[in-house]
């Protein structure tokens, strides 16, 4: 506190006389949800309004609305259909993981094409009825009948309305996790939307496998155009390749599947040739060497193996062997010249010479072997140089003829696996699987799904909280009222004395009378605020002006005064209001005599006066009511009156006019130590208040601060539960609201 008094001290621009009320500072640190609170609060009637008006308007839609029903049919979307053929068709397959697929999917599901077609098959297109059922009333000459009929020149047209009537009506919605989606279509006839929601599952069918179809026969169509192309070239590259090889006298052998399954590649005749001739000559090479050998080896006497295998040498030998032994014998009884013994020597000689004859024609024989096998040879290992020779010419011919053989296979292999593709998809194509079953047709509806009453209602309430909420808080903007003794100081810049409640019985006298009355509470704690806004407590002088009549600034003055005189001071009050007087009415005297006649002139204050014995101080009338009061107060009488008052009087309260549209309060407030503004809670607009509170600046009076007049808790931003503490027994929360 003594800190507060030590501001107050240095000046009053300076000082800020504290709120009654504790909770005007914590006002801008209130929870923004109970912030909220209390604006609803403060605007329940308009929040009850609106929802009172959207329950009683969903409540009266939802009567007049048509029944509709709604049929729903189940679908299965796989991703791959069934494979009844082990061939691929034309169109990608796609993964487990791509959504891709189902979104596409559920796309032409609600696609124009489907709905037209739809519309078509139920004959839709010309019905009148089913136009009327929908309320298509469209100012279109497709729609005009005729005769009860409609032109056949708009089918188009009418077949596009429609596809956008069924689309309109029509919900697609995929279960989750699941490859189920149901096909719901709403109408006010049951049996035809179980009609609509049973033709579009089987035509969405109809028009997944059409795709399917059309895509292989697209496919179909492509490769056949290339498979004509690939013939082409592939007849070209043959032609090609014959003609070189005619050309360069090129004869290849064909190529030949062996017994184990491979197969020889197609070979030159010339290649057969060398490699036959090679293999013959090293035959011939190896059959020469052999000869030789053997004819050297005869070339030792009697030491060839075919004269050791000869059957007649071999005779010879064995007759001669006999007789060598014979003439062994009789060596050994007789004598070499024995005629006997020369006989057998005779035919020993003549066989030697038999024998040496029959090993000489094996040796010949032998010899002529020998150069036979070197002439054979000779003349292979001639007629291999000549084919090496033409088999390297051939060689460097068949490159040529060898890049046409590779483009003639190349376009071989590319014409055969085409036409492979062209007959799998051709079986592909004709097997006319689906990937797409229904699961659950539609049956007729047994009830309307809509209009539903309590959801209605449900969403009518939720409307009517919104619109009321949002009128709310529009209002709260808007609002320049005055809503609680903390928007004194943060709308106005004023220092808050304190707020005064509203009377709801009596009178403001009868409650002043009453020391027990909320009404003596509260001016007791402006008092006690008011002590500390000068050094010397209570301003010796003030007045009491308000923004416009009625907002509680006579009462302020009066209870003002009531409170100093309590407080054991002399006060008196003076009804400066000359042009609406109402002091003479509390004290039950007229205004003959009053504040106009000193002003006027008169001197003698005390016949001016009258006493108000009941509460406790003095009072001086308006007066006559002058023709033009502010002429009165533009002399120095009122500061003259002021100052004498001060003499007698502790404290001169001055009950000021209003400051808008006269001149009188500023004249007034010009003279005293400082005017006391009074502010009517929800009563004025706060841009007025600071229009008056610029013309009392302009005029250099000193605003020692505000008082909230006719303050109802109620209607406070505080909303319920706010407790302002007046009453007896609570006068401490007002002496305690300074510190």
């Amino acid at each position: 506190m003594n800190s507060v008094v030590s501001n107050l001290h240095s000046g009053f621009p300076a000082a800020r006389p504290v709120s009654t009320d504790p909770r005007g500072l914590e006002a801008e640190r209130i929870p923004i949800i109970r912030q909220y609170m209390r604006i609803a609060m403060r605007w329940r009637y308009v929040i009850l309004g609106a929802v009172a008006a959207c329950v009683v308007l969903g409540l009266i839609v939802t009567l007049l609305m048509t029944p509709r029903y709604t049929a729903t049919s189940t679908l299965e979307i796989s991703r791959e259909s069934s494979k009844v053929t082990s061939f691929q068709g034309v169109e990608q397959e796609v993964s487990v993981a791509d959504q891709e697929f189902y979104q596409t999917q559920y796309g032409l599901l609600k696609s124009r094409s489907l709905s037209e077609r739809v519309a078509s098959q139920l004959r839709l297109v010309d019905d009148p009825k089913f136009f009327e059922l929908f309320g298509e009333s469209r100012s279109e000459p497709a729609l005009e009948l005729s005769n009860g009929r409609y032109p056949a020149s708009g089918r188009m047209v009418r077949q596009r309305i429609a596809g956008e009537i069924l689309l309109k009506h029509l919900d697609v919605s995929p279960t989750r996790l699941s490859r189920l989606v149901d096909i719901h279509f709403t109408s006010p006839n049951p049996d035809f939307s179980a009609r609509v929601a049973n033709a579009w599952s089987e035509n969405f069918i109809r028009t997944n496998l059409e795709r399917k179809i059309q895509a292989t026969s697209y496919g179909r169509n492509v490769l056949q155009r290339q498979l004509a192309e690939l013939k082409e070239r592939l007849d070209a590259s043959q032609r090609q390749l014959v003609a070189y090889a005619s050309a360069q006298r090129i004869i290849n052998l064909p190529s030949e599947s062996g017994g184990d399954g491979r197969i020889t590649p197609e070979r030159s005749i010339v290649a057969d040739d060398l490699a036959a001739l090679n293999g013959a000559l090293s035959q011939a090479t190896a059959d020469r060497i052999q000869m030789e050998a053997r004819y050297r080896q005869a070339g030792r006497a009697g030491a060839s193996t075919e004269a050791l295998r000869n059957q007649a040498i071999n005779t010879l030998r064995q007759k001669r062997a006999e007789l060598a032994a014979d003439y062994q014998k009789l060596m050994t009884q007789f004598e070499p010249e024995y005629p006997a013994a020369k006989a057998i020597q005779s035919q020993v000689e003549q066989l030697d010479r038999s024998i040496a004859r029959e090993e000489g024609r094996v040796s010949g024989s032998l010899l002529a072997d020998y150069r036979e096998a070197v002439e054979r040879e000779r003349g292979l290992q001639t007629k291999v140089d000549k084919l090496k020779a033409s088999y390297l010419d051939l060689r460097r011919r068949s490159i040529q003829y060898n890049i046409y053989q590779q483009e003639a296979d190349t376009n071989r292999v590319l014409y055969d696996g085409l036409l492979q593709r062209f007959k799998e998809i051709g079986v592909a194509g004709g097997v006319g699987v689906n990937n797409v079953s229904i699961v659950d047709p539609a049956d007729v509806p047994q009830k309307p799904s809509s209009p539903r009453l309590l959801l209605n209602l449900a969403i009518a309430l939720l409307a009517g909280l919104s619109l009321g909420g949002i009128a709310a808080y529009g209002l709260e903007q808007i609002d320049e009222a005055i809503a609680d003794p903390a928007e004194v100081e943060r709308r106005l810049g004023l220092p808050l004395l304190g707020s005064v409640p509203k009377l709801e019985i009596g009178t403001p006298k009868e409650a002043l009378l009453d020391r027990k009355s909320e009404l003596v509470d509260a001016y007791l704690a402006v008092q006690t605020n008011l002590g500390f806004t000068t050094e010397h407590g209570v301003p010796r002088s003030f007045a009491v002006t308000s923004t416009r009549p009625a907002e509680g600034k006579s009462t302020t003055a009066l209870a003002l005064a009531t409170t100093l005189a309590r407080a054991q001071r002399k006060v008196i009050l003076v009804d400066g209001d000359m042009r609406s007087p109402s002091v003479h009415h509390l004290g039950g005297v007229d205004h003959d005599q009053g504040l106009s006649n000193f002003l006027a002139g008169q001197d003698n204050i005390e016949a001016l006066t009258f006493p108000m014995a009941d509460l406790g101080f003095t009072a001086m009338s308006a007066g006559p009511i002058p023709p033009n009061a502010a002429e009165l107060l533009t002399g120095n009488r009122l500061s003259v009156l002021i100052n004498r008052l001060l003499e007698t009087y502790d404290h001169v309260v001055i009950d000021s006019p209003p400051v808008m549209g006269l001149a009188d309060a500023p004249l007034i407030a010009s003279h005293v130590d400082g005017i006391i503004y009074a502010v009517e809670s929800h009563g004025i607009r706060s841009s007025m208040v600071k229009t008056a509170l610029g013309r009392l600046a302009s005029a250099n009076a000193r605003v020692i601060g505000g008082i909230l007049t006719k303050f109802e808790a109620k209607k406070a931003h505080y909303g319920y539960g706010y407790d302002y503490g007046y009453g007896y027994g609570r006068d401490a929360d007002a002496k305690a609201s300074p510190g």
